[in-house]
């Protein structure tokens, strides 16, 4: 009994160290440039972000750094730091760490890299002592070689034009780059987050830890995570079955090659598995496994907005009959079955859809008219959608002009409200972007072909069965 209650302790004690690093009173910028370098960078994201804590530019010569007061050392700042962002090469960070250490600093960002990874004696006895200056004073270290934290809801960020709108994704990534990039996109995609966490070569904390605390946080209703490698194969596994019978935990691994798992070791130093044991994690932890940047973000994006529960009857909706064909095909090859539309659905389509061209069955074929009837499209959406046999609708249509394609847009925004089923936007090239986002920014997802929606609708809806067997 004894033993379980430390166990718990500790655990209480690291959800509220990181829940401390998200949501600091005070950062200090250690190593910040005067001139515009990289690491200048960090001191420009957390003011464009607006962050409303007291920052600190740590210089050894300026007095001021883009209008703020600068101070030599952290130990000579005069009020409390909560977070350190370590900008300094490698061979000064140990002092930095001892100063933060002694100051009481609660976490430190390390972005430098050349430690463990460089794969010298000096490099991991570097790293292993600046773990242990940091435990011994209770401070919590993030990377080093990454980018650290970001969180709209505190106004903490790791890189400039990030969207200050918080949202339910959270991210852990062993990639800085990647969680630049995904947070620069985002928006596009109608995906908002949380707390998103670079953890680069994970000296200290690690994915896991981050995994259980990003599963017990009521901000966060969906988790994904790029990583190469993993340094507690049953830690990892029991907070991936924890946080995943919670929330949909969505993983991007590296590293199953032999190319990859070099590339990962030059990168971040991680000891990536084989692609059997992966597959049994997978299984075993109930998480959701792409392949590729592109899977992971149509993902993230899909269990973003398609949050209610899914069925598996398809109705397809499209002018290019090629197209329309594709995206039945799309359908089977996830294992779903298009929607037998009812009889009062077809009179009704008879009404709408001209007889040239066309096709009334599902898929409904609207034919080359609706590219210069945009009504046409509006019509038969609404009419599919009422029709109680259908679960979700994957529309494929593009208008003659950008005032059709307003009207088709706003169109399909008010049928998905009315009749509460989910909608899959397919694009056709030529499509206004903006309007795209339109689609996302009203909570209904947008793809670059009927194969990628259907793919990710499916992980979705597998996702949700799983979930109700496990219940």
């Amino acid at each position: 009994m004894k033993t379980g209650k430390v166990v718990m302790d500790n655990r209480q004690g690291l959800m509220a160290q990181i829940d401390a690093l998200f949501h600091p009173r005070s950062v200090a910028v250690v190593g910040v440039p005067r001139g515009m370098k990289t690491g200048k960078l960090f001191l420009m994201a957390l003011r464009d972000q607006g962050f409303p804590g007291s920052i600190y530019p740590v210089h050894p010569d300026a007095e001021e750094i883009d209008g703020l007061k600068a101070y030599p050392s952290v130990s000579s700042i005069p009020d409390s730091v909560d977070l350190a962002i370590v900008l300094v090469p490698h061979n000064q960070s140990l002092s930095v760490v001892r100063d933060c250490a002694a100051k009481g600093v609660k976490g430190a960002v390390l972005f430098t890299a050349g430690y463990k990874e460089t794969g010298t004696p000096e490099g991991r006895t570097l790293e292993e002592e600046m773990v242990r200056v940091a435990r011994s004073s209770g401070m919590r270290l993030i990377g080093p070689n990454c980018m650290g934290l970001y969180c709209p809801e505190s106004g903490l960020s790791n890189f400039p034009e990030l969207s200050k709108e918080p949202g339910p994704v959270g991210i852990i990534s062993q990639s800085g780059s990647l969680t630049n990039i995904l947070g620069r996109m985002a928006p596009q995609k109608g995906i908002a987050f949380s707390k998103v966490v670079s953890l680069g070569n994970e000296c200290d904390l690690v994915s896991a830890d981050f995994l259980a605390y990003l599963g017990e946080d009521g901000d966060t209703g969906v988790i994904g995570a790029y990583l190469e490698g993993i340094k507690d194969g049953p830690y990892f596994l029991r907070a991936l079955k924890a946080a995943s019978l919670a929330k949909p935990v969505i993983l991007w691994k590296l590293g199953l090659t032999g190319e990859g798992s070099r590339a990962a070791a030059s990168h971040t130093g991680a000891l990536s598995g084989s692609r059997d044991i992966w597959k049994g994690v997978i299984s075993q932890g109930g998480a959701i496994s792409v392949t590729g940047f592109e899977e992971w973000v149509d993902a993230l994006m899909g269990f973003s907005v398609l949050t209610s529960p899914l069925g598996d009857r398809m109705a397809v909706i499209s002018g290019p009959g090629g197209l329309a064909v594709s995206a039945a095909e799309a359908c089977g090859n996830v294992g779903f079955k298009l929607a037998e539309l009812s009889d009062e659905t077809r009179k009704a389509l008879f009404e709408i859809v001209p007889p040239t061209g066309t096709s009334l069955r599902n898929p409904v074929d609207v034919g080359l008219t609706a590219f210069l009837d945009i009504e046409i499209y509006a019509r038969v959406a609404r009419t599919v959608a009422a029709d109680p046999g259908v679960d979700a609708l994957v529309m494929v249509g593009i208008g003659a002009s950008p005032e059709t394609n307003r009207i088709y847009t706003q169109s399909v925004i008010e049928a998905q409200r009315e009749f509460h089923k989910p909608f899959l936007m397919v694009n056709i090239p030529g499509f206004d972007p903006g309007l795209a986002q339109s689609f996302s920014a009203a909570g209904i997802p947008f793809f670059d072909s009927a194969e990628r929606a259907m793919n990710t609708y499916a992980r979705v809806w597998r996702y949700q069965q799983w979930k109700k067997g496990m219940s």
